[in-house]
């Protein structure tokens, strides 16, 4: 008897190249980005996520990309003032700051940082949200955030196929010149945005679809790959119960089966394995003893100094110098356990 099927598996494609510990990765666009940027991150992996703070559209995106292509350095007059705060309209208000010189500096501290890690770094997955931009009407810039400034300041409009793809071809053919050998993966945010409309959202989220398809198809599969994180939410976890209690972000249980296909189509499988290890690692750090004095905790983190010690000399690439201290620190103040 054929056995039942209560969901349609998205196929994932295949890829030529898969990143891995040794490799670079830059993470750019909509929060969907942070989800899988931010467990690459904790396992370990080299990983730049949203040198700007979330960007919704991919002409934010765009323009985070040449800012960095430039090493562009801000200045006053690139700052605006609104409700007690200093923004910039390239920037997530994760950079706004009640002072100006602060607000300066985080943003070109990190400017800096990230444009040196673009002209090195392997992989650079691009998240596009929505097709929606802002235009700010006194310059007709497309800006990345509004910041909650009025809307009569500013003219909405949706991006066209054409408009997106023009940019990007021009845009990935700069970056291709500097750093050759980099490999770009698209996604499509999976996340409505539901300000704009039930319809509307899936307009928006069709024209970055076929944008996508085209880019990819323009230069190849060698340099480029659409990952579907949209279509695996829309199909494999058509239930709300994947959803967070606002009905549009997901759930952690969403996230990590997203991570886990991800994982599997685009790292390499000793790299699968190095992260299980140090997975092990992460929960040690987590764990609290019931006795920190006993012999068993000190046995523990006996074991776990020794495993970071064994995975320190055979991936010299990975970076526990936190975990490392930590079980140095404990292991001083509680290491001598009693019977």
């Amino acid at each position: 008897m054929a056995k039942s099927k209560f969901q349609t598996i998205v196929d994932i494609p295949s890829f030529e190249w898969e990143t891995a510990y040794e490799k670079r990765n830059l993470f750019m666009g909509s929060c969907f980005t942070e989800n899988v940027g931010n467990i690459m991150e904790t396992f370990k992996y080299k990983v730049d996520i949203n040198p700007f703070g979330i960007l919704y559209n991919p002409m934010s995106v765009a323009s985070g990309l040449k800012i960095l292509l430039e090493n562009r350095k801000f200045n006053p007059n690139d700052l605006i003032e609104s409700n007690g705060l200093w923004h910039s309209y390239y920037h997530h208000g994760r950079f706004s700051s009640t002072d100006k010189n602060e607000c300066l500096t985080s943003i070109n501290n990190r400017i800096q940082s990230s444009s040196e890690f673009l002209r090195t770094t392997d992989y650079l997955f691009l998240t596009f949200g929505t097709a929606w931009i802002y235009r700010y009407n006194k310059n007709g810039e497309v800006v990345s955030n509004c910041h909650k400034i009025a809307a009569k300041e500013f003219t909405r409009q949706r991006l066209s196929v054409n408009e997106i793809v023009n940019e990007y071809t021009n845009l990935l053919t700069q970056i291709w010149q500097l750093n050759p050998g980099l490999k770009v993966v698209f996604t499509v945010s999976p996340i409505r945005h539901w300000k704009d409309g039930a319809i509307e959202n899936q307009r928006s989220k069709a024209t970055l679809l076929l944008a996508v398809e085209q880019l990819v198809n323009t230069f190849g599969n060698e340099k480029c790959a659409y990952f579907p994180s949209y279509e695996i939410v829309m199909d494999e976890l058509r239930d709300y119960r994947f959803y967070a209690e606002d009905m549009l972000h997901l759930t952690d249980v969403a996230v990590q089966h997203i991570w886990e296909i991800f994982e599997q189509a685009l790292i390499n499988e000793e790299s699968v394995k190095i992260s299980r290890e140090i997975k092990k690692i992460i929960n040690a750090v987590r764990h609290r003893p019931i006795n920190n004095k006993s012999i068993e905790f000190s046995k523990f983190l006996t074991s776990f100094q020794k495993k970071i010690s064994e995975l320190e000399q055979k991936f010299p690439f990975i970076n526990l110098k936190l975990e490392k201290e930590y079980f140095n620190v404990q292991s001083t103040q509680y290491g001598q356990g009693k019977d």
